[in-house]
């Protein structure tokens, strides 16, 4: 006995599976592209606090890097410019 989808099959005698599908076809209608994507997308909540803690953290790293090496970090960025901006930075 297999368990397909929805519906409870039993092995015909050469061992296959009988698929006999919905009992009421009229009632079951192929859903569009469009609105199985829309009924997708609404179901899909996310892992919002995760996301809000992550980006927390790295705006942190970024604070406590420039606070300690600033200097570094705009000598960096100006010596990585200056090729392209003809040295007059």
């Amino acid at each position: 006995m297999t368990i397909h989808r929805t519906t409870l099959h039993r092995p015909s005698r050469r061992g296959r599976v009988a698929y006999r599908g919905p009992r009421h076809r009229a009632a079951v209608e192929p859903q569009s592209r469009t609105s199985q994507l829309v009924e997708r997308l609404g179901s899909d909540r996310g892992d919002v606090p995760g996301w809000v803690l992550i980006t927390l953290m790295t705006a942190g790293i970024v604070v406590a890097l420039w606070a300690v090496a600033s200097e570094q970090i705009v000598q960096i960025f100006e010596n990585a410019m200056a090729p392209f901006l003809g040295g007059s930075l």
